[in-house]
């Protein structure tokens, strides 16, 4: 392949590239995945995820700088580390700030870490569209942990329990809105929660706090750490926690139900007709009834 540009490259030789240890290919792979690209969603089908994070949380209790840490802990025993950071983009332009990564001091400068910033565009929650191919993508470029940080907190953030195996679920000494992850029972679906900025005070007793909570609900078996990304404690505990996480029946019940739900929702957004169906239904050429059963037929 030398001299061809990835620009060139067909989307077998992207994902041969990739797991080959392209960075320049596998990002060109990720972005032709996230837009939808039908051959290179199928170049990657198949692959065996790499064990995946999904760490959530309320807005400001330092999730980034968090995932940071633990993408530095994995990569210094040696591992290939891959995170990928979704951030919310405008409903009208599809923009995004893709702010991040810039608070991930550590992880930017790893070879061992690669960092990828995810705008949600035209998905209709949180997570962006096709982001289980994505995590393939990153699995067929030797990734050996994948740790995927959403937007926030709230009643569409459960579908990171879809998307991975494991799900950290952040939370601050003010205890900021995890209100919004009782309500969306969230806090019962997650594996792990870390009350973070374990240096200030308050931090105890907002994880005893929540451990009463897990106790009502029969979840008093999540384990709830306190962590500090600032000053690094609580890390080594909070990477055992994650490593000694064990299955829950109940929770793969909801984990399958809402993966297949947005395996189906991608593959429907995915056909070249949609876009041109939203805009008949737009334009009043066709009944909401009319385009779904179109949908169905298609």
């Amino acid at each position: 392949m030398v001299g061809i540009g990835v620009e060139s490259m067909t989307s077998t030789e992207l994902a041969s590239q990739a797991a080959a240890g392209s960075r320049r290919s596998l990002a060109r792979l990720l972005s032709l995945i996230q837009e939808g690209d039908t051959a290179s969603i199928e170049s990657v089908s198949g692959v065996e995820n790499a064990a995946t994070i999904g760490i959530t949380g309320p807005p400001g209790v330092g999730k980034s700088c968090l995932t940071d840490c633990l993408a530095s802990y994995w990569a210094s025993q040696g591992q290939r580390v891959g995170v990928l950071c979704i951030d919310p983009s405008s409903p009208i332009t599809g923009g995004s700030l893709l702010g991040d990564r810039m608070r991930m001091e550590q992880s930017g400068s790893n070879d061992l870490i690669y960092i990828r910033s995810v705008a949600t565009r035209t998905s209709f929650g949180s997570l962006p569209l096709r982001l289980m191919a994505m995590i393939s993508a990153l699995s067929l470029a030797g990734m050996e942990r994948i740790l995927v940080e959403t937007v926030g907190v709230g009643q569409t953030e459960i579908g990171i329990v879809s998307m991975t195996d494991t799900v950290l679920l952040v939370d601050g000494p003010d205890r900021g809105d995890i209100v919004q992850a009782e309500k969306a029972g969230l806090l019962e679906l997650a594996d792990v929660v870390a009350v973070n900025k374990g240096d200030l005070d308050g931090a105890e007793n907002a994880a005893a706090n929540i451990r009463s909570g897990l106790a009502l609900g029969n979840s008093e078996s999540i384990p709830v750490l306190v962590v500090s990304a600032l000053e690094k404690t609580g890390i080594d505990e909070l990477v055992q926690a994650l490593e000694e996480v064990q299955l829950r029946p109940s929770v793969e019940v909801v984990r399958w139900r809402h993966r297949l739900t947005s395996a189906i929702l991608d593959q429907v957004v995915s056909d070249s007709s949609f876009d041109s169906t939203v805009t008949s239904l737009a334009e009043g050429k066709i009944t909401l009834e009319q385009a779904i059963n179109m949908i169905f037929q298609r």
